[in-house]
């Protein structure tokens, strides 16, 4: 007797196709659908079990509803020379109203109950020129990514000052920078007078002690050199929290 027809839809309906490379799991969707007004009972099945995993293989699809099926290709060394010779099969029966086990109804169902479908198994390859394709399509996400990612850096960062502060921070600055050169201007008066008291000492080697006039130039130099590096020192912490 002929087995009658399958009840369920098939999404794909006659093959299973895989994407290579298979150097990690590969997984492809078998959708079911239960257009019916009764419950189906379902198991999926393959000729080769310890190539793949399904995820659900067995189960109940309610009336008018449909699930997807998972079916993962385990890894392997790929053979283009090699035909697939693996084949998938879903099996189906109309559920009885008062269905509590479903084990049960499978074990208790008689052969003309049993509708299957059969699909077969193909693995396809992506050829050079499509994998140099999706490297330079990933190179030019990952820049545009990074180019994002800068500008946003950058407007956060301005953001984060207000108009006053930008303002205040340069007039900061102009004023330092106006500061260093009178201090250079100073600096150079000092280095040559400096060079002076030099002179005048070599003259004097001879005096136990020196002048009061020579120890109040020497104070002089040293404090003003020491107001210098610390107007420096300011200088760079303000310049350095402007360009963070």
């Amino acid at each position: 007797m002929a087995r009658p027809e399958q009840v369920l839809l098939l999404e794909p309906q006659h093959e299973l196709r895989f994407r290579g490379p298979f150097t990690d799991v590969v997984t492809t969707t078998l959708k079911l659908a239960n257009p019916t007004d009764r419950n189906v009972c379902f198991k999926v099945k393959t000729t080769a079990p310890r190539r793949y995993c399904v995820r659900p293989n067995s189960g109940v699809i309610d009336a008018g509803t449909s699930i997807n099926v998972s079916v993962m290709l385990q890894p392997f060394d790929y053979d283009p020379n090699e035909k697939s010779k693996h084949k998938f099969m879903v099996q189906s029966l109309l559920a009885p109203p008062d269905m509590t086990d479903t084990e049960g109804v499978w074990k208790d169902a008689k052969p003309e109950d049993l509708m299957d479908s059969k699909l077969r198994c193909v693995f396809e390859m992506p050829a050079e020129n499509e994998k140099t394709h999706e490297m330079e399509s990933n190179k030019i996400a990952s820049s545009l990514s990074k180019s994002e990612s800068s500008t946003l850096s950058m407007k956060s960062m301005a953001s984060s000052l207000d108009d006053g502060e930008v303002k205040k921070i340069m007039e900061e600055c102009k004023r330092l920078q106006t500061e260093v050169q009178r201090l250079r201007e100073e600096n150079k008066q000092i280095r040559q007078e400096d060079d002076g008291l030099r002179m005048r000492k070599s003259t004097v080697m001879s005096a136990p002690h020196s002048s009061p006039a020579v120890r109040v130039k020497e104070e002089g130099l040293s404090t003003r050199v020491i107001a210098l590096i610390v107007l420096f020192f300011v200088v760079g912490v303000i310049v350095g929290k402007l360009a963070l």
